[in-house]
């Protein structure tokens, strides 16, 4: 076959007789993915997504930095032009399920032809290749519809275009920091067998699959959990994992606007649930580079921890939310981390930083309001807790002493605080509240929205942190009959399973007619990872087989490439247009998942549990 080259440019596209289009809409594509890859190794520095039946961003040189916004075939014949997405009707495949090789195949509505691709990354340098199958009845041609990001990217092709009924050939991705550089990559990779190059990218994930743990059930799903949880770690700034490689809603900047950072961000609390998947599964080195990353490249000269940052480390969001100072110190005590460099240079400083500005914070997990939240609140004691063992080991006594007897004022006055008193219950948690009052009927505007409702109307799941961290048994009074509102209010019965949303009258998903969210009129959707806490809290009242069904109901809440979504629909349990997949669900998974193989909660540290959930 004739070699073809076609060099992309971001302004001016040069099409050769693999047309090359340009694309109308100029917003980033649906942020519901069902397929990401990328290379074990990390000389191959390139990640994809897919979704729609067509690959979407591919990022270059680092996870967070997209450098390809899509790339489709256009089928024409005569006058008539169809594409992938709108034409086709789309099945994604898992042709090894122990690896993130994934196969699109789109059929035409007409069913004149079929479009066959399957998508891998060149282990040995940072190029995607797309092998193509396709077979018509009718005399057809295609054309490639790509939009890059910038000129960092070249696309090349073994395709000729003959008038054939079969047609198959591979298309190769090429990124470097120059065209020329960029044209090399993606000619190396197209000079090498594309079966040869497949065989050593899927033997890399068989690898790391062939190490992880068996599980009682959802073995596939637990595998495609912890490989896409490995592919979102970055290859240059090693431990920065990212949220999700997609834009909420498609939202964010247009190609000429400056950069913003969607989920393809580093948040430390999303870091913490990650890393303590990567410590249930066994997988500590990657456990503890996450950790290093959080203390040595996020980490601020006061001991806080920035709302996110790019993998680098810079900063992005203002807000600070004290779970994100505590709970790296929490996960430095189930790693064992108790070094005299790390405790004096960062676990130190940010338990320090802690007592000063606690228990109340800025914002909380949701990254929404400011007051006193139990989830944070509930952080900010285990932290301490886990960072006095520490500083005992260190010698410290003082500062092992202080933190202790913070923490233990706090636990006491949790109730005091967040517990609203009254009515029809002995006591309930609020999901935060503006002072430390809960009794006294302060306003709170539901963030992105303009209802103003009595904070102590507003329930979340929260809570539950405080039985997760080891500080509350199951049994507790408040808890339980905390949980009973919860299911009163916002837990919703899908055709696959329980699950609940964030909070009442939230505001963080789809308008009401299922049109994209717009930040202003959006309807809050179901959070797959709430079940999975549920499952934890039931695991630790001794409920297996209630944890069990949780775990089966997250798994269904998968799509059809088994990513994870951050928010599903009520009518059908099916991932909505927020981030498909979610890096923080995806490790709910894995972690609930051996939390239930082992009989216990996994995350729950022992040293807070003596210490107060273990006397009740």
């Amino acid at each position: 076959m004739t070699r073809i080259l076609l060099r992309i440019w971001l302004v001016m596209m040069i099409a050769c007789d693999v047309g090359v289009g340009q694309a109308n809409d100029v917003y980033w594509p649906t942020a519901a993915k069902n397929g990401f890859g990328t290379s074990t190794t990390l000389t191959s520095k390139v990640w994809f997504t897919l979704a729609d039946g067509v690959m979407t961003e591919v990022f270059y040189p680092t996870v967070d930095m997209p450098n390809a916004r899509r790339l489709q075939f256009q089928v024409v014949t005569g006058t008539k032009i169809e594409n992938e997405i709108d034409d086709t009707v789309h099945r994604l495949e898992l042709p090894n399920p122990s690896s993130l090789t994934f196969r699109q195949v789109n059929s035409a509505k007409s069913g004149a032809y079929t479009i066959t691709k399957v998508y891998i990354t060149d282990p040995r340098r940072s190029s995607v290749l797309v092998r193509v199958d396709f077979t018509t009845r009718i005399d057809a041609h295609l054309y490639l519809n790509y939009v890059p990001f910038s000129e960092k990217s070249v696309l090349m092709s073994n395709c000729g275009l003959p008038a054939l009924q079969r047609r198959q050939c591979t298309l190769a991705l090429g990124f470097g920091e120059t065209t020329a550089q960029a044209t090399a990559t993606a000619r190396a990779s197209l000079a090498r067998d594309f079966t040869e190059v497949r065989h050593e990218y899927e033997l890399g994930w068989q690898r790391y699959v062939a190490a992880l743990p068996r599980i009682e059930k959802h073995q596939r799903q637990f595998n495609m959990a912890a490989m896409v949880l490995k592919g979102l770690e970055d290859k240059t700034f090693r431990g920065a994992v990212i949220a999700s490689p997609s834009t909420p809603w498609g939202g964010g900047q247009r190609p000429d606007q400056p950069p913003v950072s969607g989920y393809h961000a580093v948040w430390s609390r999303d870091l913490y649930h990650i890393a303590t998947a990567f410590e249930a599964l066994g997988d500590r080195a990657t456990a503890n580079r996450l950790l290093d990353y959080l203390f040595r490249i996020q980490q601020r000269p006061d001991g806080s921890f920035p709302q996110n940052s790019w993998v680098d480390g810079r900063t992005i969001g203002g807000g600070l939310q004290m779970d994100q100072a505590a709970l790296p110190l929490v996960l430095a005590y189930q790693l064992n981390r108790h070094e005299r460099q790390l405790w004096l240079k960062h676990i130190r400083p940010a338990a320090d930083f802690i007592i000063r500005r606690g228990p109340r914070t800025d914002q909380d997990r949701w990254e929404e309001k400011p007051g006193y939240s139990p989830a944070t609140i509930a952080a900010e004691i285990a932290g301490l807790v886990c960072a006095a063992e520490i500083a005992k080991i260190n010698a410290d006594r003082v500062s092992a002493k202080r933190y202790l007897d913070t923490a233990d004022a706090w636990e006491k006055k949790i109730e005091q605080w967040t517990v609203k008193k009254g009515g029809d219950v002995s006591g309930y948690y609020l999901r935060i509240t503006a002072n430390d009052d809960p009794n006294d009927g302060a306003k709170m505007e539901i963030n992105s929205s303009s209802l103003v409702v009595d904070e102590r109307k507003i329930l979340d799941a929260g809570f539950l942190e405080l039985v997760r961290l080891g500080i509350k048994t199951p049994q507790d009074r408040t808890i339980v009959e905390s949980l009973k509102l919860i299911d009163q209010l916002i837990k919703v019965q899908t055709p696959v399973g329980e699950a609940w949303y964030r909070y009442n009258h939230d505001a963080y998903g789809e308008t009401p007619d299922g049109g994209k969210y717009d930040g202003r009129n959006g309807v809050g959707r179901l959070w797959t990872l709430l079940t999975g806490e549920r499952g934890e809290y039931e695991l630790a009242a001794g409920d297996i087989e209630s944890a069990r069904k949780r775990l089966d109901t997250i798994a269904a809440f998968a799509n059809d490439g088994l990513m994870i979504p951050e928010q599903v629909w009520e009518r059908d349990g099916a991932g909505t247009g927020s981030a498909t997949p979610l890096a923080w669900s995806m490790a709910q998974f894995i972690r609930l998942a051996m939390s239930i193989e082992r009989g216990r909660n996994v995350e729950t540290p022992r040293v807070v549990w003596e210490r107060y959930g273990g006397r009740g």
